[in-house]
């Protein structure tokens, strides 16, 4: 009965585990890429969507996602099950998290008037919006979770998150890839996107199931540890965020995540605009404009994760942004018919991209050995709850900013199988300052916080040797119950 919690902290992981796991975050970067990339273009230029009610769509989406992040990580702390505490929810919610993706890309018709029309639509995506992203945090946020629940090892972490990101950019790439094939089928666009969401959905969830089976026996010794060492006793969920927000590393690490992916999805959002009505390219060449950045930026994972074992992270993560701002900065100055400048800041930004994946996941395992060091206790659900809430509390209102921008700017919606319509000049500039200075300075406020963040290898080392002496008097003192 001692044995598992007087193991030593050995936390190799096999390579088979981590395979298992970094799968696991396939399905979940292919819906989301879809969505970062196409959703708007696909409300605006297929569904009939004026932008202002797009962008409140999205916007409506991310907040519901921001709020039941907390709640499905409190209950995912607090689940018991023989499977352990996340992956009864990875496994129940890996198909209604597949379907509801399907039905955002079906167009109904509500109405002929085209207004009633439009005010039906807004709703049914709403609703659509409500779902998916509800299924969305049950498969995603205890998937996350399980990451410090793996290994305890410092670098095994920065490993562990390089193949997670590995299949989170391979995911992206293989959606773009697909989008970029089923684009060019000269079918009507309702059913391009149609066929795309299908496959995608399918390439989502059977992912979910291999990742489930593949950390099963990890989690199982993990889970029998922990139940040994803890004795239950719920904790009110005022008392868990009083707790996690006085985390000083905590609210670092959330600022520096929200800045990194604020700019990328800012950026991925106004790409289909920029190139197709700022440097007049057609319509698929956006697919490869993303193709550049990510297939980089999974190029790139690697590199990153070697140089994060000879400096740290706060040092890659620097190296990183300041590449990526360059390029972002870069693209607010190119003129249609530059397209190898194009294609070269996109690579550039690539760089950048891989870093905003690695390093800041790679905090969040840190930050919640400090809070059990503290208290006793592990939340990771908590922690990575309300990590991802913020975060998404930010991007919808980044979001809603650029769909609102693009409607003030006077942007003109396409009509489906009419030529692309002339734009005026606010609005090509509304999408080059969405492009350009606006991803800069979310980027350049990451920086700020980076700069600050106060747990170092050395700090985390000293963190890791107190949790150890803590568990191996723990250990010590089961026995003697025994």
């Amino acid at each position: 009965m001692a044995d598992f919690a007087s193991a030593p902290d050995s936390e190799k992981l096999s390579f088979r585990t981590k395979l298992a796991y970094g799968l696991g975050d396939l399905g979940p970067a292919i819906t989301a890429n879809v969505q970062v990339f196409y959703l708007m273009y696909f409300f605006t230029n297929v569904a009939g969507l004026n932008a202002g009610l797009a962008s409140v769509v999205l916007l409506i989406g991310k907040i519901w996602d921001a709020v039941n992040d907390p709640i499905v990580g409190v209950l995912s702390d607090r689940t018991k099950s023989p499977w352990g505490r996340r992956h009864p929810w990875m496994f129940w919610g890996a198909i209604p998290f597949g379907l509801s993706f399907l039905l955002q890309w079906l167009i109904p018709k509500f109405s002929n008037n085209p207004s009633t029309n439009q005010w039906g639509l807004f709703w049914y995506y709403v609703l659509i919006a409500v779902v998916f992203n509800t299924f969305f945090t049950v498969v995603n946020l205890p998937y996350t979770a399980l990451t410090p629940e793996l290994t305890q090892d410092y670098h095994e972490r920065t490993s562990l998150n390089s193949f997670r990101f590995s299949f989170s950019i391979a995911g992206s790439i293989l959606s773009l890839v697909l989008a970029l094939l089923i684009f060019n089928i000269k079918i009507d666009p309702v059913q391009q996107f149609l066929i795309l969401a299908i496959v995608c959905t399918v390439l989502s969830v059977l992912p979910l199931y291999l990742c489930i089976w593949g950390t099963r026996q990890r989690v199982a010794i993990t889970e029998a540890r922990r139940n040994l060492q803890e004795i239950e006793e719920p904790i009110p969920i005022s008392t868990q965020l009083k707790i996690a927000f006085s985390n000083r590393p905590f609210l670092f690490v959330i600022g520096i995540y929200l800045f990194s992916w604020l700019a990328l999805q800012i950026t991925a959002t106004i790409v289909p605009y920029f190139v197709i009505n700022w440097m007049q390219r057609p319509p698929g060449e956006s697919s490869l404009v993303a193709l550049a950045v990510q297939g980089t930026a999974l190029l790139m994972l690697f590199v990153w994760d070697a140089i994060s074992h000879r400096y740290s992270k706060k040092v890659v993560y620097y190296l990183g942004m300041s590449l990526w701002i360059i390029a972002q900065a870069g693209l607010f100055f190119v003129q249609p018919g530059q397209v190898a400048l194009l294609y070269s800041l996109a690579i550039l930004a690539g760089f950048g991209v891989s870093v905003a994946y690695l390093i800041p996941w790679s905090m969040m395992p840190d930050v919640i050995e400090l809070d059990e060091l503290q208290t006793g206790r592990r939340r990771e659900g908590i922690f990575y709850g309300f990590m991802v809430l913020l975060q998404k509390v930010g991007l919808a209102l980044g979001l809603l900013l650029v769909g609102q921008a693009l409607e003030v700017s006077g942007f003109v919606e396409q009509v489906a199988g009419q030529p692309t319509p002339n734009q005026p000049a606010s609005a090509l500039l509304a999408i080059r300052v969405a492009i350009g200075p606006l991803p800069m300075l979310s980027l350049l406020l990451g920086l700020v916080l980076a700069y600050f963040y106060p747990i170092s290898r050395e700090v985390h080392a000293e963190i890791l040797l107190k949790l150890q002496e803590r568990r191996r008097q723990a250990g010590q003192s089961l026995d003697d119950l025994v």
